[in-house]
């Protein structure tokens, strides 16, 4: 049994938000690391993206939640650190 995370550690939303409980390994258990968002069957669902686009990309939702624009960076200032990007 691998580490538990309180982050999804590609996006780095609480996985105690995520509406699915989280993404799924290939054997359709709940992955412990990732969202449901970013993780699908054993497979990130956006298997290309770097690390700048996912940052935007959680910018985007993080407005689209009704966030400050100006606390974004603050929000997406660790996705690089992430166990996804830090291979």
């Amino acid at each position: 049994m691998g580490k538990i995370h309180k982050n999804c550690q590609s996006c780095g939303m609480p996985l105690a938000r995520d509406e699915q409980g989280g993404g799924t390994e290939r054997n359709g258990d709940r992955s412990k690391t990732y969202c449901s968002h970013c993780y699908e069957n054993g497979e990130f669902t956006q298997p290309n993206l770097t690390v700048d686009q996912m940052k935007d990309r959680v910018k985007q939702k993080l407005v689209e939640f009704g966030f400050p624009k100006f606390l974004t960076g603050f929000f997406t200032r660790n996705i690089p650190k992430l166990e996804r990007w830090s291979k």
